[in-house]
């Protein structure tokens, strides 16, 4: 049995968390395989078989991850562009990878959070409670502040257009180039702008799916195509593959 939950954060990480959410893979549950979908967000998940904590950078495709034991994991989901403010790194290094937190942090720091979440049982409340306090005072020393910039008002703009607007026609509305628009936005927020927004679309092509799994067969492909963006029903189904591994008529059906 796997045991999964999201809770909100807390008020004050609010502006750069969607979530924080915890996962419980109980003894003698079978060996399954999640299949993770790009969601244009970055975690930190911490885990306590060995007390291994890693980074889950931005994700451009699917991503399976086999579960052949038993775990217990602690996660923080970051909002898209604020994981910035905890990483001094460019973010597009991360994209695809998963690198081990004491790299990014060094190792004083993530063995303060490993020591905080494993050393005594905890219950999921009081563990996201313990990682939000940390997360707090990794944000105040580093003197992190979420003043609006370029790339927040980029990633907003997609975001509202659900992945339709043209990366040209944002740069101009910004006054920038696009150029400019795209590497700010690769460093900020670990995907390109294009690839960004590709994910937006497919993100609204799945939900939209889904809600319609019970008779999916009826779907217009070709209208729900052109509803969400793409050029035509080929381009979904493209897209699909690309970034899901299946098709679309399929898509519903997978776990």
């Amino acid at each position: 049995m796997v045991l999964y939950q999201e809770h909100p954060p807390h008020p004050a990480l609010a502006p750069y968390l969607a979530c924080l959410w915890t996962c419980q893979v109980l003894p003698g549950a079978s060996p399954v395989t999640h299949r993770v979908l790009p969601d244009n967000c970055m975690d930190i998940l911490w885990q306590d078989m060995a007390a291994l904590s890693r980074v889950s950078g931005m994700m451009s495709t699917v991503v399976h991850v086999p579960v052949h034991q038993p775990v217990r994991t602690i996660a923080a989901r970051f909002k898209p562009g604020a994981a910035a403010h905890f990483f001094p790194v460019p973010l597009h290094e991360l994209a695809d990878q998963h690198p081990l937190l004491e790299d990014l942090w060094g190792g004083a720091v993530t063995r303060q959070f490993a020591d905080a979440l494993w050393s005594r049982p905890l219950s999921d409340s009081d563990a996201v409670a313990t990682v939000e306090r940390l997360l707090l005072q990794r944000l105040h020393s580093a003197g992190a502040t979420m003043a609006p910039g370029l790339v927040d008002a980029a990633v907003g703009a997609i975001e509202q257009s659900g992945g339709t607007m043209r990366i040209e026609t944002l740069a101009a509305q910004l006054g920038v180039s696009r150029q400019h628009l795209s590497g700010q936005f690769r460093t900020r927020v670990g995907l390109g702008a294009k690839q960004f927004a590709r994910v937006c679309r497919f993100r609204q092509a799945s939900e939209r799916i889904r809600a319609a799994a019970h008779d999916a067969n009826q779907l217009d492909w070709a209208s729900l195509a052109l509803d969400l963006g793409y050029y035509d029903q080929p381009h979904l189904i493209h897209e699909f593959r690309q970034l899901s591994g299946s098709t679309p008529e399929s898509f519903a059906a997978l776990p």
